[in-house]
């Protein structure tokens, strides 16, 4: 199938059936995309593996760089009704991205790029792309390639940024094992936030087991930090990484 590129056409005219405080809220095209700068990521269905392991939390961990260059909002939509996208932005905790229900297909439709997934039971879904769109204007098309299963090349957050701010450098991936009452987990934690490092947090015997620990890092002790894939260790390993970090930057 040829999906046709829309750069510099206008976004379809569409009514969104969303669900706000258990009350139905119908949003136009208009309200969406005029006069604001917005990125759009569309994806073939909400709680799918590569929709919810990658697609969504990149996008809502970058939101902050895209808002510094200018986007107002970023935009996720797929061919499912208010209540899924509802419930799956709260899984997901993505409160930095608008989750729009596409629930009869008109919006992905009208871009050219409502696919067959009869073969998965899922029959109408939305091809997998992203977009930049200004004032209602597609700027920018990242569509996935045409290519068997459920490709994701082109669509990402990154690939996105790279575009939008090609000389900016992705924020950090970082995290932390901790255990409660540990004060070398608190003081790795403050190294983290002077520095400006966002991290995710696992809890011992909360979020995981000893044993799990231990086949991550070969350690038993904590904290134990991550950044990037790899293993920097305790809070003074820690502060000996971003001490480096500071001192090349």
């Amino acid at each position: 199938m040829k999906f046709e590129n829309r750069e510099g056409q206008p976004v379809p005219q569409v009514t969104f059936r969303t669900r706000k405080q258990h009350e139905w809220v119908d949003v136009n095209s208009d309200e969406v995309f005029k006069g604001k700068t917005v990125i759009v990521f569309s994806l073939p269905g909400a709680f799918t593996p590569t929709c919810s392991s990658t697609h969504v939390p990149r996008y809502n961990q970058l939101a902050p760089v895209f808002k510094r260059h200018g986007v107002d909002d970023i935009v996720c939509i797929s061919v499912n009704d208010a209540f899924v996208m509802n419930e799956w932005k709260r899984e997901q905790q993505a409160d930095n991205i608008t989750f729009l229900p596409d629930g009869n297909g008109e919006f992905t439709e009208g871009m050219g790029l409502l696919v067959d997934k009869n073969d998965l039971g899922f029959g109408k879904r939305s091809w997998r792309y992203s977009m930049l769109v200004k004032d209602g204007i597609i700027e920018k098309m990242f569509i996935e390639p045409d290519l068997p299963g459920d490709p994701f090349e082109v669509s990402d957050a990154d690939t996105m940024l790279n575009y939008i701010a090609p000389n900016e450098a992705a924020p950090k991936s970082v995290t932390v094992f901790t255990r409660q009452g540990c004060p070398f987990c608190v003081r790795a934690k403050g190294l983290l936030a002077d520095a400006g490092l966002e991290y995710d947090e696992l809890v011992l015997n909360r979020d995981f087991r000893e044993s799990t620990i231990r086949a991550i890092s070969g350690q038993t002790t904590v904290p134990q930090v991550f950044i990037d894939g790899e293993r920097i260790g305790g809070s003074e390993e820690l502060e000996q990484y971003l001490n480096r970090d500071q001192a090349a930057a």
